[in-house]
């Protein structure tokens, strides 16, 4: 590789051990120069007190999750969902976030109609788009793997995702989370067709083989069968120069360990296995 990615700790990699002050002082230990909160991790501890924590340590913000959830049964949940999303826009914009990570959300309770689903969630995107252009916060849409189609996310492959940023225009882009999309045949063709402007992320782990868990049991890059380098030069040949952020949702191993050894590790898979 011609040089080692700058790293970003998404919090959840470390949620079951720091909390946000903690895992902003372990960045700032370990020379991490930038971390993507959760919101539950903000409210914690308060919006404004994780900015001061954030500015005081030197960091950078790579990402707020998240947003999204925007398909609902009816008009009352959906202005929820949007009132929600105002909300997480404000809490991205007075950290500095560089994007709101949009989870979009899947089927509405008692519905099959995926489309409609779908059709909500972009929807959704144009109503909140206004505001997050007038406060300067760009939407990263994150396409999900499909078996969360029906739960978490209804956007699945990054050509969906990029058929929304088209259909939309400016303010809106799409992260590439290698655990959800590594599998996509068109993989390499529609990060060409995202190009610089509408990657907002980059996100890496490994899939386990056997995977015991399909929301906690992700891995530790270079643990298993993701061509991570080969995805990375996807990425940074159409000019990525962002944070790559380590995503690791592990109830089995890594959220067990002692944090620091867990940050220790990501820095040096970093360098060698991505």
């Amino acid at each position: 590789m011609p040089h080692p990615p700058l790293m970003s700790l998404n919090v959840a990699t470390v949620r079951k051990q720091w909390n946000l002050r903690e895992a902003i002082e372990g960045c700032a230990r370990h020379g991490v120069p930038a971390i993507a909160p959760w919101r539950d991790k903000l409210e914690e501890c308060g919006v404004e007190e994780a900015k001061r924590m954030i500015s005081d340590h030197g960091l950078k913000v790579s990402s707020l999750c998240r947003g999204g959830m925007f398909p609902a049964s009816d008009t009352v949940g959906r202005q929820a969902a949007l009132d929600d999303n105002r909300r997480a826009v404000d809490d991205a914009a007075t950290i500095g976030a560089a994007c709101l990570v949009l989870v979009v959300g899947g089927l509405p309770k008692g519905s099959k109609d995926l489309k409609d689903a779908r059709q909500q969630v972009q929807d959704g995107i144009a109503t909140l788009l206004e505001h997050a252009r007038a406060v300067g916060v760009p939407l990263a849409i994150e396409p999900l793997h499909p078996m969360y189609a029906a739960d978490r996310a209804c956007v699945n492959t990054l050509s969906q995702a990029l058929d929304i940023c088209d259909s939309l225009g400016d303010g809106v882009g799409v992260i590439v989370d290698v655990y959800h999309v590594w599998w996509d045949p068109d993989l390499e063709t529609q990060i060409k067709r995202a190009g610089n402007q509408r990657i907002l992320g980059f996100h890496v782990c490994d899939w386990l083989v056997p995977t015991t868990d399909l929301l906690l049991d992700r891995g530790m890059m270079g643990d298993g069968i993701i061509d991570l380098p080969a995805i990375r030069s996807w990425v940074e040949n159409t000019g990525f120069t962002g944070y790559t952020e380590v995503e690791i949702l592990s109830a089995r191993d890594w959220w067990l360990r002692d944090p620091d050894e867990v940050v220790k590790t990501c820095l040096e898979r970093m360098h060698s296995a991505t």
